[in-house]
């Protein structure tokens, strides 16, 4: 994350929560480097030949996200523990 203060993080997750689209265009691009680094860490895992890359995990799992607005978020940690579960696994 570049700058962002943790509690940024968790104002932008309650008022989208709160339905607040905006703070999901505010929310996305402070979150994304993270989810990219998680998924390129959980990419290292997998089998070899496997045909899911870093990238296209990361935008499954931010739609998945998406559906997931009223997701009563405590905090950034939560997002990212939520955010690694409900990661689509390789194919």
């Amino acid at each position: 994350m570049t700058g962002q203060s943790p509690r940024e993080v968790t104002q932008l997750l309650q008022a989208w929560c709160s339905g607040d689209q905006r703070a999901l265009e505010e929310l996305m691009p402070l979150v994304y480097g993270e989810l990219h680094r998680l998924a390129h860490r959980y990419m290292l895992r997998e089998r070899v030949g496997h045909t899911l890359q870093t990238t296209a995990l990361v935008n499954e799992t931010y739609l998945k996200l998406i559906g997931a607005a009223k997701v009563p978020w405590q905090n950034r940690a939560h997002f990212f523990a939520i955010s690694a579960l409900d990661a689509p696994h390789p194919g």
